[in-house]
Order: structure tokens, then sequence, then C-alpha cells
């Protein structure tokens, strides 16, 4: 719950000034400022992506710790989270990629 809730601060603080709802507003930010904040806060880099559809990415950030994020990205460089946890087990998406 504690990694929630320091998400949603990074999100909020990352956020440029919109006419957002509030809700939408501390779960979305630019892609970059998400990015930067998950490497400087958690520690967290990219292991993985995939196509949800032609305009949006899903994302999978993860730290050495085992926290992790879930992103989706738009093509106009907007990312949302989609959810955030601990514990995450590598292996797993490693098997999935393709040629790995």
């Amino acid at each position: 719950m504690t990694r929630f809730l320091m998400a949603t601060v990074l999100m909020a603080a990352a956020m440029t000034s919109g006419a957002a709802p509030a809700k939408a507003a501390a779960q979305c930010a630019p892609r970059a400022d998400i990015i930067k904040a998950l490497g400087a806060k958690f520690h967290e880099s990219e292991a993985g992506r995939g196509l949800i559809n032609p305009n949006v990415v899903l994302e999978i950030f993860v730290s050495d710790e085992g926290s992790w994020t879930v992103l989706a990205s738009d093509t106009k460089g907007q990312s949302c989270v989609l959810s955030v946890g601990e514990g995450w087990d590598s292996p797993t998406i490693t098997a999935a990629m393709p040629g790995a």
C-alpha cells in the first residue's frame, strides 16, 4: 500500500498543469517524467513492453529489489500508471520475450 501511495504522489508531482480530472491527474503524466521518477525513486527500469493497440504500448518497469510498475503509454507521449507492486519474478517475463 505504501508503494501505491508513493507512486500516486510521484505522478501528481510529475503532472504538468492541465484540465484533466483530479483522479486521472494523480495517475497520468508525460512519459519522460514518469520514467525519470521511477528510476530516481524506485530504481526501476524497463523490463518489457507490448502493443495494446497501434496507439498504446503496455510497459513493465522493475527494480532489482522486486518493485514493479505497469504503464500504458500513448503515441502522444502521455503515460498512465495501471498498477504497482512488489515481489516481481523476472524469469517469467524473460521466457516470454521473443528470441529469449
